[in-house]
C-alpha cells in the first residue's frame, strides 16, 4: 500500500540539522546567540551557503528566524533546499529508529520521493 505525505517542517531534531547541513555540505550548525541585523536571537544556526546571516532554529518551539532582506542577503531557494534537506534526513532518522528501511529517489523537479518499508 502506498501513501503520499506533505510536510510542513517544523525544525526540532539537532541530529538531523546536522544531517541536513551534512547533506548539502554546510558548515556544523552551531548553538548559542546570534545577531540578525538587528536583532539577536538564540538557537542552533546554520550557516547557508551566500547568506549574510544564519538561519537559526529554536529547537523547542520548532520556529525558524532569518533575515535574508527579501532575497538580497540570500537566495529563500537554499533555505527550502535545507529545509527538505532537513525533513528527508529526520524522516529517515525517525524510520530507521523504528526498524524500518529508507529508499530515497531524486525527482527531475528537485523534489526527494522517500519510501518506507514497513515489512510485511
Amino acid at each position: 500500500m502506498s501513501h503520499v505525505v506533505k510536510l510542513s517542517t517544523q525544525v526540532r531534531d539537532a541530529s538531523a540539522v546536522r544531517a541536513g547541513c551534512n547533506r548539502l555540505g554546510l558548515d556544523e550548525p552551531v548553538e548559542g546567540e546570534v545577531m540578525l541585523f538587528s536583532q539577536t536571537v538564540s538557537g542552533l544556526s546554520v550557516q547557508l551557503r551566500d547568506w549574510r546571516y544564519p538561519v537559526v532554529f529554536d529547537l523547542s518551539t520548532g520556529e525558524t528566524r532569518f533575515d535574508n532582506y527579501q532575497g538580497y542577503w540570500g537566495n529563500q531557494q537554499h533555505l527550502n533546499d535545507f529545509l527538505q534537506a532537513y525533513a528527508v534526513e529526520k524522516t529517515k532518522l525517525e524510520a530507521r529508529r523504528k526498524g524500518y528501511s529508507v529508499t530515497e529517489r531524486s525527482l527531475e523537479d528537485g523534489r526527494i520521493q522517500l519510501s518506507v518499508n514497513v515489512g510485511d
